[in-house]
């Protein structure tokens, strides 16, 4: 073996001159590529694509953990399966016998494994660490426990046609025939069943229903406790050094929230941009627990905006910020804007929220900056409009109504 062993993911038969890529690095194979040396400890994404072109694509998670004993490092294998198109699990016993054939570990680790990274090759160190450290802050909530809920099966396997059940006859472009002809059977995923339809408790009536879906709180409450006791347990005996063992409240749906943005951004993923839509559906619209769960919504904001700032990474146009396509979050952002307004002065809880109000204050700068999105209420409605002539008009605009629920858009009581 090497003088020097480290962790790595030996990728048995993968044929040249497909598509691969770990984390936030895209690469295309050759002939001699083997694998992966020198992986840190924590979690990764792997995933492949025959076609170098925007695909159906099949990636899996794998957790390297600290090893017990350094000079033996932790050694992964999957194979190449060319029925399937994708990689499988291989038995540890074969992927010895593979690396024996290829003339033993030190020439795998010394010419066929490449080293770990996060950018191409010409770029700087520090360009190097600072998309680690990113990798890091978008994956800081996700546990093996919550992977395992997620893909449903403890290879955590997912795939570009991987759909929860709420969205699996919404693959745009993709009849089941045709996903089934390329993978198999869909493989479900595990989603946290929003239904935004339906935000308040069973069996309430009146104004209690009202305000259920005016705030909706309760469901994020409902969630947060519903799923709550995945990975405390279990995921605190293997992460004992990691900074994300164990989870808070709300972390579950943190967690979700990181996993379906990285599935968007690898895969292309609709589902999972489905589901990431929801989570932010259902967060921008609570007001109660603002107060009460200040500390997550502060982390929130913070995820997202790291999120936002990898959208020019995503392939295609599923994840399209324009106008049209960013209008859904614009809406949200200028609502929970308001929100924040009222939250500390109706309750004299200023203090509770102010890391929330800094957090959205730095999501707010962005927006602006990189979209031009003005997410106040303060916009001129009419004035006077000099014409070439010189004459003066009065001019009043309605454009803005959509979005500040005025005019047309404004709500209507109605008696029943």
């Amino acid at each position: 073996m090497s003088p020097e062993p480290t962790s790595a993911l030996i990728l048995l038969n993968l044929p040249p001159w497909i598509l691969c890529g770990i984390n936030l690095l895209t690469f295309t194979t050759t002939p001699t590529f083997l694998g992966i040396k020198n992986l840190p400890v924590g979690l990764h994404f792997l995933f492949t694509s025959p076609s170098p072109s925007l695909s159906l694509r099949d990636g899996f998670w794998f957790h390297i953990r600290p090893p017990s004993n350094p000079s033996i490092p932790s050694v992964l294998f999957r194979k190449w399966s060319p029925e399937e198109e994708r990689l499988v699990h291989c038995p540890a016993s074969e992927g010895q016998d593979y690396v024996t054939a290829k003339g033993g570990w030190k020439e795998i680790y010394d010419k066929h494994l490449t080293p770990y990274r996060q950018t191409a090759g010409s770029e700087s160190h520090a360009a190097e660490d600072d998309k680690e450290r990113v990798w890091d802050r978008i994956t800081s909530h996700i546990t093996p426990s919550i992977l395992t809920r997620f893909a449903k099966s403890e290879g955590w396997t997912i795939s570009s046609a991987s759909s929860g059940v709420q969205d699996r006859d919404e693959i745009p472009g993709l009849s089941r025939e045709e996903v089934q002809g390329e993978i198999g059977e869909e493989r479900e995923l595990g989603m946290l069943g929003i239904d935004l339809k339906r935000t308040w408790r069973e069996g309430a009536v009146g104004r209690e229903r009202t305000e259920g879906a005016r705030d909706r709180s309760w469901l994020l409450q409902d969630l947060s406790e519903r799923h709550q006791g995945i990975g405390e347990a279990g995921d605190r005996a293997i992460e004992e050094s990691d900074d994300n063992s164990g989870e808070g409240w709300g972390d579950v749906i943190l967690g979700q929230m990181e996993i379906c943005f990285l599935m968007v951004l690898t895969l292309a993923n609709y589902s999972c941009l489905e589901e990431w839509k929801r989570i932010l559906a259902l967060v921008l619209t609570c007001e109660t627990s603002v107060r009460d769960k200040s500390g997550f919504f502060a982390s929130f904001l913070r995820l997202l905006k790291r999120q936002l700032e990898r959208t020019d990474d995503i392939e295609g146009d599923l994840f399209d910020m324009s106008d049209d396509g960013g209008a859904f979050l614009k809406v949200l952002l200028k609502g929970f804007k308001r929100t924040l307004g009222q939250v500390g002065e109706s309750k004299g809880e200023e203090d509770g929220v102010e890391d929330v109000k800094e957090e959205f204050g730095e999501l707010e700068k962005w927006v602006r900056d990189q979209y031009k999105w003005e997410l106040g209420d303060e916009f001129v409605r009419s004035g006077m409009l000099e014409l070439e002539d010189g004459e003066m008009v009065e001019m009043e605009t309605e454009e803005m109504e959509g979005e500040d629920e005025s005019g047309e858009y404004a709500p209507v009581v109605v008696d029943l």
